[in-house]
């Protein structure tokens, strides 16, 4: 059984940062790819960034690209995404997703259809 945390949301002014770490059971070990996806209210779930616990290959959502970076965090077996340069747009609520095996194609990692398992999110607010 994988056990994710997502921590790290707050609020914050437009052009802030900030830094989310999704915490992971040992048995995270077993995760091909870590995914961060939000939610803003009334919305769909869409892709944030995901990353193979490889990193051989990680993807960025256009929204966030030159802003958003995704890391390893292996020494907490988890997952790190970096946001900087924050827009009102990007007010959601955050979910880190495990995917336990090997993909065909790793940019599959981009659909949340793929993971296994979700934390319970947290909560990202930009002011403007």
């Amino acid at each position: 059984q994988v056990q994710l945390a997502e921590s790290g949301g707050g609020l914050v002014q437009a052009g802030g940062s900030l830094r989310l770490s999704c915490a992971a059971s040992a048995a995270s070990l077993s995760c091909y790819g870590l995914g961060w996806f939000r939610q803003a209210p009334g919305k769909e779930r869409e892709f944030v960034a995901a990353i193979t616990r490889s990193g051989d290959n990680s993807y960025i959502a256009d929204s966030a690209k030159g802003r958003f970076t995704i890391t390893n965090a292996n020494a907490k077996n988890g997952v790190a995404l970096q946001m900087n340069r924050l827009k009102s747009e990007d007010t959601a609520a955050y979910y880190c997703a495990c995917r336990l095996s090997a993909l065909s194609t790793d940019t599959l990692l981009k659909y949340d259809y793929y993971y296994n398992y979700w934390g319970q999110g947290t909560q990202v607010t930009v002011s403007s």
